[in-house]
């Protein structure tokens, strides 16, 4: 018998860099056998990424799609992928609403399989979108419930927010971020990331992981800070991440004299070790989000986790270590349950977390064996 030929799948992103979307392709392209699919990335950038060494290493390829802007030209890049780089069996369009376009090219081309995927709970977003915006949104999302063969999302919320309510009914389903475990089962010297960090070794370190963009909300976690300092100085922040509003809330800082007690350590390719290394609380007041990978793996860590209430609730995994909090409530009010949370004792056992997050959907094994049966059939 003749062996089973690959099947060729075609990554729709903006970049490789590390986010939490391009982190969970990245521990799948991993994982997935990669004798019976082959992973290609298209992007929107033609600038070097975080990822894209590792990723040609691995045998993929990152191939620039360039002018997502302008239709037509972006068409006739597209079509010239199709055709130079391909064929491929699916196109999985990561880029929300724009994935409508990337699909309808898709089908044109002649790609049997088109995976509309929804990252994001962008509802609120979209509730205050201007008269063009709306009109790209109804667009987009027609194109998608015409040319989407599947439709799969982070969390309910997210599919809510590109499928429409009843978006479960019919060739849609969630697939949950699969992170790897492997990682928070090593031996981390926490004396010398702390030292590598300059936080004292007998601080207490509220760590924050995502770029530095509106949604992320940093200008809120500095508010947060100033409340906590004024009860406690022996706190420290350890933001991890990069983006363009960086040197704004690096200013924000400097003007509120709290450089001493904010660290912020830019892109880290050891986010994992950082976590269980450096970090004794994870705080994430994003504006919004789907399924964060970082709050998962601020879970593996066995760290206590303040959330925004504007997050999905799927993602608590492990019992006690989630509180929530409204984007209603004053600093005050925040700074005042982190306070009360860092003087209770953290009662997880961390071995029993990891056993019942190896047991779970959110283990990458589990994520990759659903992928690879939706592309299979």
């Amino acid at each position: 018998m003749s062996e089973p030929r690959v099947i060729r799948i075609l990554h729709v992103v903006g970049g490789m860099n590390r986010g939490g979307v391009e982190t969970w392709l990245m521990h799948v392209l991993r994982h997935i056998d990669r004798e019976k699919f082959q992973m290609d990335f298209l992007v929107h950038t033609e600038k070097p990424c975080a990822y894209d060494d590792e990723i040609r290493a691995l045998g993929s390829r990152i191939i620039p799609c360039m002018h997502p802007r302008n239709p037509l030209q972006y068409a006739l890049n597209f079509r010239r992928i199709l055709r130079d780089y391909g064929p491929y069996d699916v196109v999985h369009s990561h880029v929300h609403h724009f994935s409508g376009y990337v699909l309808w090219l898709a089908y044109l081309g002649g790609v049997p399989i088109r995976i509309a995927h929804s990252h994001n709970d962008t509802s609120r977003l979209q509730a205050q979108a201007s008269f063009t915006r709306s009109i790209y949104l109804s667009v987009t999302e027609f194109l998608i419930r015409r040319y989407a063969t599947n439709g799969v999302a982070a969390s309910s919320e997210a599919g809510k927010s590109l499928f429409g309510s009843s978006w479960g009914v019919t060739r849609k389903q969630i697939l949950y971020y699969g992170i790897d475990l492997a990682v928070f089962k090593e031996q981390i010297d926490g004396f010398k990331l702390r030292s590598e960090l300059n936080i004292p070794q007998n601080a207490f370190v509220i760590g924050h992981v995502g770029r530095f963009d509106t949604q992320k909300n940093h200008a809120f976690v500095i508010e947060i800070a100033q409340e906590i300092f004024r009860k406690d100085t022996n706190v420290y922040f350890l933001l991890v991440g990069d983006g363009p509003l960086r040197p704004q809330i690096e200013e924000a800082v400097l003007m509120a004299s709290l450089a001493e007690w904010l660290i912020f350590a830019g892109l880290r390719s050891d986010v994992p070790q950082i976590m269980l290394g450096a970090m004794d609380m994870f705080l994430m007041p994003s504006l919004y989000e789907g399924l964060p990978v970082t709050a998962l793996e601020a879970q593996a860590a066995g760290l206590r986790c303040i959330l925004s209430d504007t997050i999905s609730p799927e993602v608590s995994i492990v019992q006690g270590l989630v509180r929530w909090l409204s984007l209603s409530q004053p600093a005050r009010v925040w700074a005042e349950t982190i306070l009360e949370v860092k003087q209770s004792k953290n009662e997880n056992n961390f071995l029993q977390t990891l056993d019942s997050l190896s047991n779970s959907p959110f283990n990458i094994v589990s994520s990759v064996n659903t992928l690879s049966r939706l592309y299979s059939n």
